[in-house]
């Protein structure tokens, strides 16, 4: 059996808490694109990007950024929306788990190209065992964890959750 960290309504609460702290740092954008890093990224961004549509008037746009996590210096990082849409706009840069810092320091490399309002970074579950100096501004839970033990993010219609294998 797994060990659960956090359940679906634990998640949900969580993802409430995130976009609210989001909304409050861009109380006066008018946009605010929200970057997925696809996989577990993209779908707890599709998940803050609905409740950000709940609480704000401002345009929520949802980009997805693609990369390889196992080589993103090889593969490179592209994103569904053109650089036009994204510059000189707040951005979050989101992912399901922050363990080395890899996939997020690529991605903010990435968006850092382009001239911004602002970068911030948001994760699910915050592991700390970075290898770069990235942090994330919106976390959800800091874990103190082995190297040999794996967090898995399962986002399932009405079974979210959140265990350590």
């Amino acid at each position: 059996m797994d060990n659960q960290i956090l359940s679906h309504q634990q998640i949900q609460h969580t993802i409430r808490r995130i976009a609210y702290q989001i909304y409050e740092a861009n109380v006066n954008e008018k946009e605010i694109v929200i970057a997925g890093i696809v996989g577990g990224g993209l779908n707890f961004a599709k998940k803050l990007q609905k409740v950000l549509r709940q609480i704000t008037q401002a345009d929520i746009l949802l980009c997805k950024v693609l990369m390889d996590k196992k080589d993103p210096l090889a593969s490179g990082v592209t994103t569904s929306i053109s650089e036009a849409e994204y510059e000189g706009r707040s951005i979050v840069l989101v992912d399901d788990v922050l363990n080395s810092g890899t996939t997020l320091i690529y991605g903010v490399h990435h968006f850092l190209k382009t001239p911004l309002k602002q970068l911030k970074t948001a994760v699910l579950v915050n592991r700390n065992h970075k290898k770069y100096p990235v942090k994330a501004d919106y976390k959800g839970i800091s874990l103190s964890t082995s190297l040999q033990e794996h967090v898995h993010v399962e986002f399932q219609a009405k079974n979210d959750r959140v265990y350590l294998a």
